[in-house]
């Protein structure tokens, strides 16, 4: 994917995803559904990643094997879950999960970049006017340029690095660095973990249905579930249940990494028979929970912003009109 993503992207790769489930869903095969897409794509970018693909897939790879071959354009917990699809036979639902996914996220981007428009014109009119009183006075203009850089350059390279950090395509140790970081910040750190539940629900239920022993399964669905942490979690079970004979439920009551409620429930649908429906119910609710604090997120972060900005707007205009009538004092002494 490329560095700086906009929300337009993000549902074009939604739409993608929709189209290629859809035509699943109409039994149509991956390599006809792929050919259809590659004719008329969504985006003309498009119609060379899914070339690749097509190469692979008529060289006799596996779909799985085809995405490793298109590292770089698909994010890691994209291939994650779309190979647990494969293996499930369940890559339609996979996709149009993906769909959803994306759909939501543009929408939620672009509401962020609609409010913050205003607060960053603001921060730009409070650093291009601060030093304005100075080059009126002095007309010294390498002067107004220095001081307006001095602030303006660090927040350019400041965001630069915060993108950058967050792109996908960085290593898992990466990756887990970055999940530990989040977990400590307001919403944010939650609607992470609920995402990646919900990812984790929907993987294991597609993969359990297709009759994945139930090990393999979890490693596939901890994997495509996008966090690190887990993951490795997950890892460390195989032993217990295949030498031991726990049930993973009670594996995840022992396991901070999951919350009660996922452990009671899924604990819930294991002894009565009913675990495909409980994983249902899991998937719907924690997406739910993390677009509720996704988009509220969305609309405080931006506030804060804005009365970030204001502050130091107050504080550069006083400062910066008090050395300007300081100066003109001590011109008439």
């Amino acid at each position: 994917m490329p560095l700086i993503v906009t929300p337009r992207q993000l549902r074009l790769r939604g739409e993608l995803y929709y189209q290629i489930g859809a035509m699943l869903s109409a039994g149509l095969p991956l390599l006809t559904a792929l050919e259809t897409l590659h004719k008329n794509p969504p985006a003309r970018s498009f119609r060379q990643p899914v070339a690749r693909l097509l190469s692979h897939l008529e060289r006799g790879s596996t779909f799985s094997e085809a995405m490793q071959h298109a590292e770089g354009w698909l994010p890691s917990f994209d291939v994650a879950l779309l190979q647990a699809g494969e293996q499930s036979g369940h890559l339609d639902a996979c996709f149009k999960l993906l769909s959803e996914y994306y759909r939501d996220r543009a929408e939620l981007v672009r509401k962020t970049l609609g409010q913050l428009r205003y607060p960053l014109f603001l921060l730009h009119f409070a650093v291009l006017l601060g030093p304005f009183p100075e080059l009126f006075a002095t007309g010294n203009l390498a002067a107004y340029l220095t001081q307006t850089l001095s602030v303006l350059a660090p927040l350019y390279a400041i965001a630069f690095l915060m993108i950058l950090a967050c792109q996908g395509r960085h290593g898992e140790t990466w990756r887990s660095l970055l999940e530990q970081f989040f977990r400590v910040v307001p919403l944010l750190g939650n609607a992470r973990r609920n995402l990646a539940l919900a990812r984790l629900s929907a993987a294991l239920e597609a993969l359990l249905n297709a009759g994945v022993s139930i090990v393999n399964a979890w490693e596939l669905a901890a994997a495509a579930s996008g966090s690190p942490a887990l993951h490795r979690t997950v890892s460390t079970w195989r032993p217990r249940i295949e030498t031991g004979g726990e049930p993973p439920s009670e594996i995840l009551t022992e396991s901070p990494e999951f919350p009660e409620l996922f452990a009671n429930l899924y604990h819930t649908g294991e002894i009565s028979g009913s675990l495909d429906d409980a994983l249902r119910r899991l998937h719907k609710y924690y997406q739910e929970e993390a677009l509720r604090k996704l988009q509220l997120l969305a609309e405080w972060f931006p506030r804060l912003i804005y009365f970030a900005i204001i502050l130091m707007i107050a504080y550069r205009v006083v400062t910066s009109w008090t050395g300007y009538y300081e100066g003109v004092m001590k011109a008439f002494e």
